[in-house]
């Protein structure tokens, strides 16, 4: 008889951020710190989706318009800073840095988050996908333009139409509010390039109310990081010729914005060994009743122990045992003569954990020192998968360990371990 005792291992780990929004100041403060936070957590009920979750509550045009943004898988946040105006922007200006321009740093980037524990890396790629907020005039825009209409004079004011309509590779989208001195715009940013706007008329005045700043993440694989909270910074600069660019009209003295990037994660570690399954007996195959009535010896000793496996990190497995003979395999002992009997103990994973190369595992050998059971990895979410324990006498011991006429019982214990700190 053998005692299997399962000593089973937890983790958990987190980790993200996704939201950012610039503001334009004429006051000198210090950099703006814009904090981004994401969790992963696995899903039961979606395991093949592998990815964080946002934490960070959207400000700004996502928080007003969350159905655009769900489409475009964007987020943003805002910061509440009025801008002095300047100016003047003079019409028919040839030089678009004279003039009412934005470029945002729209290109993807790397930036390293570490676990504040351990040091472990990972990589995140985050990019500026949107600018937008409300543009302020210092006089009525009809009496600029001579239009009597609102609408229609901000859409007189500039070249190619009202900012509806952006220039360049930027995209349009939102509603578009206005005043007799501002109007509301949000422009995507597919690309890393100018958008700019030249004004058909003189404009004495000209700042931004507020800017939003939305930006897209690509984290890591969450089945590849270990448990733990990841941090990591992006630092932006913003002026002319800065990362966020606004011409040379519209100057700021704020001229740092920092993204704080916070990713969590949390896996899963999880091994139900069904009822009675802790007590492992070795039968022959087809059982006792050849060697019984026939005394036909048995040439196998074995037993397959079937378990449940949750599963969404990295993990190793290895045996302690109660007897061993040559240090790395566990053994059974008889108490009366004091014989020893090898072990051999392996597994087979579900479909959907693979070894550090991506192969399957199938009875693979299980040893005292981890050897050849090192790393474990789910390619999604394993969620109460079946697995096999197979524990088997090797077949030219078998023999030894009979004899007719005598009673005998071999037994020990073996403690099989799934652990996740890796």
């Amino acid at each position: 008889m053998l005692n299997l005792l399962a000593a089973l291992q937890w983790t958990a780990a987190r980790g993200l951020l996704i939201g950012a929004c610039l503001v334009v100041s004429s006051q000198q403060i210090e950099a703006k710190v814009l904090p981004i936070t994401a969790t992963f957590n696995p899903d039961p009920n979606n395991p093949q989706k592998n990815e964080f979750k946002n934490t960070t509550p959207s400000m700004g045009f996502c928080r007003d318009n969350p159905v655009i943004c769900q489409y475009y898988g964007i987020f943003s946040l805002r910061s509440h800073v009025t801008s002095e105006l300047f100016g003047p922007i003079e019409a028919n200006h040839s030089d678009v840095r004279k003039g009412a321009m934005i470029k945002a740093p729209a290109n993807w980037r790397h930036l390293t988050v570490r676990e504040r524990t351990t040091g472990e890396e990972a990589t995140v790629e985050v990019r500026i996908a949107g600018v937008g907020g409300t543009y302020h005039l210092s006089d009525d825009v009809r009496l600029i333009t001579g239009v009597p209409d609102i609408f229609n004079a901000h859409s007189a004011l500039w070249q190619g139409g009202n900012w509806a309509r952006p220039p360049g590779s930027c995209i349009g989208i939102g509603n578009n509010s206005v005043s007799i001195t501002s109007f509301n715009f949000f422009w995507l940013t597919p690309n890393e390039g100018i958008c700019s706007k030249q004004a058909n008329f003189l404009i004495p005045g000209f700042g931004f109310q507020y800017l939003d700043f939305t930006y897209q993440l690509r984290t890591p694989d969450p089945l590849k990081m270990s448990t733990g909270v990841y941090e990591g910074t992006q630092v932006y600069t913003i002026g002319p010729g800065g990362d966020f660019d606004l011409g040379d009209t519209v100057l700021l003295a704020d001229n740092i914005i920092q993204l704080d990037f916070t990713l969590t994660v949390e896996h899963a570690l999880k091994v139900e060994i069904p009822p009675g399954g802790t007590r492992v007996e070795l039968v022959p195959q087809g059982g006792w009743q050849a060697w019984l009535q026939q005394g036909r010896k048995p040439t196998r000793l074995f037993r397959d122990q079937t378990f449940n496996i949750s599963a969404s990190s990295r993990f190793k497995m290895n045996l302690e045992c109660e007897y061993t003979q040559d240090g790395k395999t566990c053994s059974l002992r008889e108490p009366v003569s004091g014989n020893f009997v090898p072990l051999n103990v392996s597994v087979s994973l579900p479909r959907g954990l693979s070894d550090a190369s991506g192969k399957s595992v199938e009875r693979r050998p299980l040893l005292r020192d981890g050897s050849g059971t090192e790393l474990f990895q789910p390619a999604f979410y394993v969620e109460r998968r079946p697995g096999t324990l197979h524990f088997e006498i090797p077949p030219h011991e078998v023999a030894s360990m009979l004899r007719p006429g005598h009673q005998r019982q071999y037994s020990g214990n073996v403690t099989v371990i799934w652990d996740s700190e890796i």
